[in-house]
């Protein structure tokens, strides 16, 4: 796959973070909350995390990743990070970190694009960057991602490698950054069937249903994660695709106990790097570049000047796509990964057009 070696590397950054990660010590003194310049001056970057802590093995834990790179980049970066344990706390974490001084703040995921909006109106001298969400003004820079290019990847790797002929995806939330997976994995899998004259059914999701689908209600619930994925498998499911951020950690536990009889796809990092002691059970995982997206980021506000409008991740600019296959390397067959390559080429050149509602614009 020709976008694996990249995530690979980003997601190498990941493992440290699982290694040691916390609020840090910050020693240097804040820049002033205006305007960041390079040539040794600090600059102050501070990160307000969703639910389900900086740990979570999926979209906090990625985005944290990519500030630590960044301050491995340029010493004079001073970054701290504050944790959400519910969507009640999201407005004071942002005035927390709008108040501290901070050059630029960061909110992880669209879950805050109305807080963050309302902040970012009322302190127009302050940066603000949130992810999976557009510009909500001109201090306000979105980082977006077309996971449905990858997850579109993951769905036809899925009906490729299926046994049973049923697949399941279920969401944490049903919201916009997580429907957009399961729209490309239901689009991936009808993909499969019309290429291949076959019939694989996708359980949980069905992209011209969208006010139905199954969801744990949570990022944090790891025993609702389990009991969704046992409740697929039980219908036939032999591969599942979580979306839901620490609750997909149930869809592991699902997997360690079917006695081999179901696999996964993970969700936003490599599983085999965030999530490792699941790894023999993820035949891939439909990556999103938060990390590499979050340093670009810091790097060009490290050195003076703070972009603005949208960056949008997709399969052209490793913004999306699979990580490799780890132990199922031997096991993908070499047609299997020849039409991965394929499909990849044709979805950049627009041959195939893939039709999720919740496509950044």
């Amino acid at each position: 796959m020709r976008h694996v070696a990249k995530f690979a590397a980003a997601m190498g950054v990941v493992a440290l973070v699982a290694a040691g990660c916390g609020r840090p010590d910050n020693a240097t003194s804040p820049s002033g909350g205006g305007s960041a310049s390079g040539g040794g001056a600090s600059v102050k970057a501070c990160m307000v995390l969703d639910t389900g802590g900086v740990d979570d093995k999926s979209f906090n834990q990625s985005s944290w990743a990519g500030m630590q790179a960044a301050k491995k980049d340029n010493p004079n970066l001073d970054i701290s990070y504050v944790a959400s344990n519910s969507s009640n706390d999201y407005t004071p974490n942002l005035t927390q970190e709008t108040n501290a001084g901070c050059d630029t703040v960061l909110a992880v995921g669209g879950l805050m694009a109305a807080n963050v909006e309302k902040i970012a109106k009322a302190n127009p001298k302050v940066h603000y960057a949130e992810i999976d969400n557009p510009s909500t003004g001109d201090n306000v820079y979105g980082i977006q991602y077309n996971t449905a290019q990858g997850g579109f990847l993951g769905g036809y790797l899925a009906a490729a490698m299926t046994k049973t002929g049923v697949v399941g995806t279920w969401g944490g939330l049903n919201i916009g950054p997580v429907t957009i997976y399961m729209d490309g994995f239901w689009e991936g899998v009808q993909y499969f069937n019309k290429q291949n004259n076959k019939s694989v059914k996708v359980l949980g999701w069905d992209e011209n249903k969208p006010k139905g689908g199954t969801f744990a209600g949570s990022f944090t619930d790891q025993n609702k994660g389990k009991q969704i994925t046992l409740a697929m498998a039980q219908q036939g499911a032999d591969i599942v695709f979580p979306v839901a951020g620490s609750s997909g950690l149930g869809a592991g536990a699902a997997a360690a106990s079917s006695g081999g009889k179901l696999n996964l796809i993970w969700v936003d990092t490599d599983g085999c790097v965030s999530a490792a002691q699941y790894c023999k059970y993820f035949i891939s995982s439909v990556t999103k570049g938060l990390t590499a997206s979050v340093q670009d980021y810091l790097k060009q506000v490290s050195a003076g000047t703070f972009p603005s409008g949208n960056y949008v991740g997709t399969l052209q600019n490793d913004g999306t796509g699979l990580a490799p296959f780890h132990d199922w390397d031997s096991k993908v067959p070499a047609d299997v990964k020849s039409a991965l390559t394929q499909i990849t080429s044709d979805i950049e050149s627009g041959k195939i057009k893939i039709t999720s509602p919740s496509q950044p614009k």
